[in-house]
């Protein structure tokens, strides 16, 4: 599959799920509470055929009929539900019994609300099945943040900031894994931020100047965990097989000294002909093993393929739903923290991802495997029950909930003309919130991001 086919279909997929399960909501709530649903699309566009009332038909549906079309159109990329009375708040209008505004502000409101909830168990679900059937994941990610090794010329050396300090903060936010300081420090490019650490016994307070990637603008510091060498494969015959090394074994030292990552492959190299004892941990159990590498060149080798130190994270099934819950409440406090930085300057909006980003990730996942897809089917259902909830577009759910409830609590109807003005304004901030991200999607495949689109 080539790369452009692959990243169309991927994000298809993905994007077709997540909002089949958010208009399904929809949809068995309005079926509950009465309400005529008039279609069910599978795709936008053009119709390409269709049942109603137990008929096939292909393009147009038929006029007569009141059932749900539930119809197959020529662009398959999202689901819609299209519920009779929808959007139409004039009450001087004869309003039949099947109409949306027929019904009740607690009716509607459940009906409303239960798009976004079926995303949120969607993720729920779809984590719960990740964590039963295990997915291998870096070791040092939920580790305590101990600094392993400082990047030389990095922003944590021009710090100040060594080796063995203990980071208590970001920011000013408390970080207790290496995860909490990923996201803390991804979430801030290019910005001063205070780093509290323990160093000897000590607290100390570090101001750090943070970097940026230049493809994705996610903040850098340099500092490293104390990540570790695991062997993946022998290969036969080779100094490592000779010597007894097998695959799953965690190298935790050279010749007495610990030795991490970056530096296992620099010694290795440069000890040809020369015998090295690893200390290595198979299975909880501390081995010497000497290791003579061959020479290759001017290099040495030891025939190994080897990968960061990794476990597999595999739950019970009561485990399993409570390791799901427990990582998308963390996501959504994530979201929710992203969300409200890019009102408050904290999150540069460059961090926006939109169709092109999606359609890019999706492609990445779908590589990568089965686990790796539904992980980001989840996170993207997650972040579509959020927004859908808070953000205060009226075409999206959450500000027709919010109106729904202070109609409920002052008990009095908001104005049509409000309600006309506010639809109105809301897909102005769409259209424009939609130019900026898919621009910001394209200038950061341009070699000078937005310099690139200025003439002079």
């Amino acid at each position: 599959m080539t790369t452009v086919l692959g990243t169309i279909v991927s994000f298809v997929i993905v994007f077709f799920i997540v909002t089949f399960v958010h208009e399904f909501g929809h949809f068995i709530m309005a079926k509950r509470f009465g309400v005529r649903v008039k279609a069910f699309s599978f795709g936008i566009g053009p119709r390409l055929f269709g049942v109603r009332g137990r008929r096939i038909s292909i393009g147009k549906a038929p006029a007569e009929g009141t059932g749900t079309d539930y119809k197959v159109c020529l662009f398959p990329v999202i689901c819609y539900v299209q519920m009779e009375g929808e959007g139409v708040f004039d009450k001087d209008r004869p309003i039949p019994l099947d109409d949306m505004m027929a019904k009740t502000r607690g009716q509607r409101f459940l009906i409303m609300v239960m798009g976004s909830a079926m995303n949120l168990l969607l993720a729920v679900v779809l984590m719960s099945v990740v964590s039963g059937i295990g997915t291998k994941v870096v070791k040092y990610i939920d580790d305590t943040p101990i600094i392993g090794w400082i990047d030389k010329d990095s922003p944590a050396e021009r710090a100040g900031l060594k080796a063995d300090d203990r980071i208590l903060s970001v920011a000013g936010r408390e970080v207790k894994t290496w995860k909490d300081v990923q996201i803390a420090v991804g979430i801030s490019p290019d910005r001063r931020v205070d780093v509290e650490v323990i160093r000897e016994g000590s607290l100390l307070s570090v101001r750090l100047q943070t970097g940026s990637d230049e493809k994705t603008d996610v903040g850098y510091a340099g500092f490293n965990p104390k990540i570790y060498t695991q062997v993946r494969m022998v290969q036969s015959g080779s100094p490592a097989e000779k010597a007894g090394l097998r695959a799953g074994d965690v190298i935790r030292a050279i010749d007495g000294r610990p030795v991490f990552a970056p530096d296992f492959l620099e010694i290795i190299k440069s000890s040809p002909e020369k015998e090295l004892v690893f200390t290595v941990d198979r299975g909880g159990r501390l081995v010497k093993v000497p290791v003579t590498p061959q020479r290759d060149g001017e290099d040495g080798r030891i025939g190994i393929t080897h990968s960061f130190e990794s476990v597999i994270k595999k739950f019970g099934f009561l485990g399993a739903i409570s390791n799901s819950i427990k990582e998308n409440a963390y996501n959504a406090l994530l979201l929710v923290r992203i969300i409200k930085g890019l009102f408050t300057g904290e999150t540069p909006t460059s961090q926006l991802g939109g169709p092109l980003a999606i359609a890019d990730a999706s492609y990445i996942f779908f590589r990568e495997g089965l686990i790796s897809l539904l992980t980001w089917i989840a996170f993207l259902s997650l972040q579509l029950g959020i927004i859908n909830l808070i953000f205060p577009i009226p075409i999206v759910d959450g500000p027709q909930i919010v109106i729904l409830a202070l109609e409920a609590l002052f008990r009095k109807d908001v104005s049509l003309k409000f309600r006309i003005a506010y639809t109105y304004l809301g897909w102005a901030m769409m259209m424009a919130l939609m130019t900026f991200v898919v621009l910001n999607d394209i200038v950061k495949r341009l070699p000078n991001g937005w310099s690139s689109l200025i003439p002079f």
